[in-house]
């Protein structure tokens, strides 16, 4: 992963409702969750939803599939492995111990 999708995908995370929508996405696994749903779990106006899921998109963290007038959104699990992997690439200064060792795939969707 090249540093500035990593700076983007950070900046996207650091705001409340973005990081919560993503890891609901991520709890989702493969199948997503639609627009409303997420809305509704997040008690977060529609038209909010819309702003953060679209800043999560772009961000590469996410993606979206129109099924007729809604919309599905699902955790990109490649995009998240390589955010891992870059923050974690030099972990422990190369001297990997039982604690330092980051999991070499974090979702087994």
């Amino acid at each position: 992963m090249e540093t500035l999708n990593v700076i983007a995908a950070l900046t996207a995370l650091g705001h409340a409702t973005r990081l919560a929508a993503f890891r609901l996405l991520v709890e989702a696994g493969p199948a997503g969750r639609m627009a409303g749903d997420i809305a509704t779990v997040l008690q977060v106006a529609p038209a909010t939803l819309s702003f953060h899921l679209k800043e999560l998109v772009q961000a590469g963290l996410v993606e979206n599939e129109n099924q007729g007038r809604h919309v599905c959104y699902r955790a990109d699990f490649s995009a998240m492995t390589g955010l891992i992997q870059y923050l974690t690439h030099n972990c422990c200064a190369g001297s990997p111990g039982e604690q330092c060792t980051p999991p070499r795939n974090p979702c087994s969707c």
